[in-house]
């Protein structure tokens, strides 16, 4: 299996820790082999915090996305239709299984030179 490193804002990884926000919302389907999130909150933090698991790939018409996941969204319904914009279809990946890391790592600990836009795959022999 595959892991993918998320790039996401503070904020929202903060919101994941807490248990508040279950779902993490994405314009793409990932490939099938994903089966793990490793999360990489965005500046000022920079830092990977953490990895979860994927429970399950929801994806469906925006409107019927945030009906079976805005009670774990984490965000605010106008921030969600801003986000998905112009768009027909949303998916948003439920998390499992979280593990916070005792300590935050650097990319270059996982072997990325920098930071990505949105997503990227990582070798399956990543260690973290």
């Amino acid at each position: 299996m595959c892991k993918m490193l998320l790039s996401i804002n503070p904020e929202y990884v903060e919101s994941i820790i807490q248990g508040d926000k279950l779902f993490e919302y994405r314009k793409f389907r990932c490939r099938d082999d994903v089966d793990k999130i490793v999360i990489y909150a965005t500046a000022p933090t920079k830092a990977v915090i953490g990895e979860a698991d994927i429970a399950e790939i929801l994806e469906d018409d925006v409107l019927s996305i945030w009906n079976q996941t805005k009670d774990h969204s984490g965000v605010s319904y106008p921030f969600f239709r801003k986000y998905y914009k112009g768009k027909k279809k949303a998916f948003a990946y439920r998390l499992n299984n979280l593990v916070v890391y005792d300590e935050p790592r650097s990319l270059e600990d996982i072997g990325v030179s920098h930071a990505p836009q949105s997503f990227r795959y990582l070798p399956t022999a990543t260690t973290l």
